[in-house]
């Protein structure tokens, strides 16, 4: 179920519209890495005309999720390893701060939230619906996120997962085949989290957390191309040199 691009309408929200929806679909992982997004057909798909589109693609691109060409068409980023580390640093230690201040402040009902939210996801893995997998995932995660009551940190995450879009496109490549072989639940990194925030321990839920995010770190990694320099670093030469 991938998050389908529709027409804007309103001319008080058009805009606005179009920038959301594309950060939206992006976030969830719906472009391949290094697709080309046109004016054009972006404008034709919304219904708008070329403005508000050519302003939607300049906005993500001052957030670094697009890249934008000189004739005002967008690509999407390719995925690298080197790229990838990064992003889950920064991901570890913003996610991690937000949990530990957002624990404290979740209710009862919050965490009954979560654990619906999680069966949900055990289920939508059996029929391996990739996207709207990757729609829950966001859902739980920004449950805890939004607790901590940091408008700022609410606003870096929501940067480093649209950042994150590339390869959440790959991951869902990867991880469906191993849904559908029940090699993989995609609940059980989700379940310790609701597990420690039922034992009310702070440390225990943002290592949960982090292990979650250091989870999908390894599975990427393997799927990543390498850089050129840890290409060279790993090829037998480069060992005899050393």
């Amino acid at each position: 179920m991938r998050i389908a691009l529709e027409p804007v309408s309103s001319r008080t929200t058009i805009q606005e519209g179009v920038y959301q929806q594309l950060r939206n679909a992006l976030m969830a992982g719906n472009f391949d890495p290094g697709q080309t997004l046109t004016i054009a057909s972006l404008a034709e798909t919304f219904g708008t005309s070329n403005m508000p589109v050519r302003e939607a693609l300049r906005r993500l691109a001052a957030e670094n999720a697009l890249e934008v060409a000189p004739n005002g068409s967008a690509r999407i980023p390719m995925v690298t390893r080197a790229r990838l580390d990064d992003l889950c640093r920064a991901r570890i230690a913003v996610e991690g701060l937000a949990t530990e201040l957002g624990v404290p402040h979740l209710t009862a009902k919050d965490i009954e939230k979560l654990e619906t939210i999680a069966a949900e996801q055990h289920a939508i893995g059996r029929n391996s619906n990739v996207y709207e997998l990757m729609a829950k995932n966001q859902q739980f995660h920004f449950t805890i996120y939004s607790a901590s009551g940091s408008e700022v940190l609410l606003q870096l995450i929501e940067t480093l997962w649209l950042r994150f879009g590339p390869y959440m496109r790959m991951l869902s490549t990867s991880v469906e085949p191993l849904m559908r072989s029940g090699e993989i639940d995609p609940a059980d990194p989700h379940l310790a989290i609701i597990e420690a925030l039922k034992a009310g321990d702070v440390t225990r839920t943002r290592d949960a957390v982090i292990n979650d995010i250091r989870r999908t770190h390894e599975i990427l990694r393997d799927y990543c191309p390498a850089t050129d320099e840890e290409q060279r670093l790993k090829s037998p030469a480069s060992g005899l040199r050393r």
